[in-house]
């Protein structure tokens, strides 16, 4: 699997998948950063194959709208400290990547993983 991570996210995030051998981008890895626009993170995740893991529910809208992201991984859990958020992904990311076996949509909050049509 390879992800791209949106800016709200924290690069740790980034560093712990990475560690667990996925092909992980973050906004940070790129020329313009933080400052990467929407739509040339569409673009990457098109380009590149690539899960497009972020908070910004305007992601959704292209989801559900164009198709892009092809697949989107939506992170609801509102502000929450970012050692709270990596025990989430590390606890999940099994059940994550299946769960992208059979959906394009999946969404992450405090208590559970949720795969939609």
């Amino acid at each position: 699997m390879k992800f791209i991570i949106d800016a709200q996210l924290p690069v740790s995030l980034a560093d712990f998948l990475r560690s667990e051998n996925y092909d992980v981008l973050h906004t940070n890895d790129l020329p313009l950063k933080d400052l990467t626009g929407d739509n040339e993170i569409r673009e990457i995740t098109q380009r590149e194959d690539r899960i497009l893991i972020t908070k910004d529910a305007d992601f959704l809208d292209s989801f559900y709208v164009k198709g892009i992201p092809a697949k989107l991984l939506l992170v609801t859990t509102g502000n929450i400290k970012n050692a709270v958020l990596l025990s989430l992904f590390k606890k999940s990311i099994e059940k994550i990547k299946e769960l992208f076996n059979d959906y394009s949509f999946v969404e992450i909050d405090n208590n559970e993983l949720i795969g939609h049509e």
